[in-house]
């Protein structure tokens, strides 16, 4: 039925002014609140609610995005670095615990009571890792991975790229209730980016992260993708997967001009250049008699914060090379 309004509310509407005692009776209608916002996170779907307060880090990109949102003091612990934090925050991480060497079992988590786990692969949520990850939801921990580091089909992204990388930090921001930091550090480090000039020399690379018999190297769709094409260089391994274990012949049939050495305390890229020039069929590679390698840090060479820092180094040690 429609609302009749009488010819005395109007005129009160029009001397409000002067009528000191006329008032509407009208109620205001509060907002109704905004609906939780729901994530599909690796095929785990979740509800972010309030921003959780103590986080437990597995793998350095997670605790090292935490730390550039400003989020230091809710690192409740961090497990499973692979190297030590950038300078530009090892003061600020001095006081948070490394309480486990490799992935803690699910057992050391919870008896340290934490709100959430935000592990750097899918596997450190397993019920042989960290937990699963429905168990812990149902003890009151939450959990996330960084959407690259998703194996599923229609989960893990087709090809890594820099804004595929800022789309996940945009994420980041909404979970862990720090979005005014995250848009902070996606126009930062888009500046950064911007900032770069790629080689033009047309230069190609391997990206050698591990293995003798049989190297495993950075693939066509992964960070080290993303980067080697942001610094200019084209890698020559073209296989449609992140990472991949290849053989050395189709390394010297495309004999690259640069390699890429991961380091890493466990197998640093000093090791790596010993095996090169030792191993009869490497050792002729042109990059390997020339000296021509590269060294990223094993951290850096995952999806994360550190990757347009990288791509600048890189570059920078092409010039040194005289490559640029």
């Amino acid at each position: 039925m429609p609302r009749l309004i009488s010819p005395f509310a109007g005129l009160c509407a029009l001397a409000i002014l002067a009528l000191a005692g006329c008032s509407s009776s009208v109620t205001p209608v509060a907002p109704a609140p905004a609906a939780p916002e729901t994530i599909d996170n690796c095929g785990f779907t979740f509800e972010v609610g309030e921003p959780p307060e103590r986080i437990i880090t597995i793998k350095s990109t997670t605790t090292e995005l935490l730390l550039a949102l400003g989020l230091h003091s809710r690192i409740l612990g961090m497990a499973f670095q692979d190297g030590p934090v950038p300078a530009g925050w090892r003061a600020t991480a001095a006081d948070i615990p490394v309480i486990s060497d490799g992935v803690p079992s699910q057992e050391a988590v919870l008896d340290l009571e934490p709100d959430f786990v935000f592990a750097g692969w899918e596997s450190n949520l397993t019920a042989d890792a960290a937990g699963d990850r429905t168990v812990l939801a149902g003890l009151g921990v939450g959990s996330y991975v960084p959407p690259s580091a998703c194996k599923a089909e229609g989960y893990q992204p087709p090809r890594m790229t820099f804004d595929v990388l800022f789309d996940e930090f945009e994420e980041a921001g909404v979970v862990f209730g720090a979005e005014a930091a995250a848009t902070e550090l996606i126009a930062e480090q888009r500046d950064a980016l911007d900032q770069l000039e790629p080689s033009t020399a047309g230069l190609t690379a391997l990206w050698y992260s591990s293995g003798k018999d049989t190297p495993y190297v950075g693939a066509g769709i992964g960070a080290p993708e993303m980067m080697l094409d942001a610094a200019g260089l084209t890698n020559i391994v073209k296989a449609d997967d992140t990472w991949v274990s290849i053989g050395w012949e189709s390394v010297i049939e495309a004999n690259p001009d640069v390699i890429v050495l991961v380091d890493a305390a466990w197998n640093t890229a000093a090791s790596k250049v010993d095996y090169l020039k030792a191993n009869a069929a490497t050792a002729a590679l042109d990059a390997v008699q020339n000296d021509r390698f590269i060294i990223v840090p094993f951290a850096a060479g995952e999806a994360g914060v550190r990757n347009v820092q990288a791509v600048g180094s890189i570059l920078e040690q092409l010039d040194k090379l005289g490559l640029e």
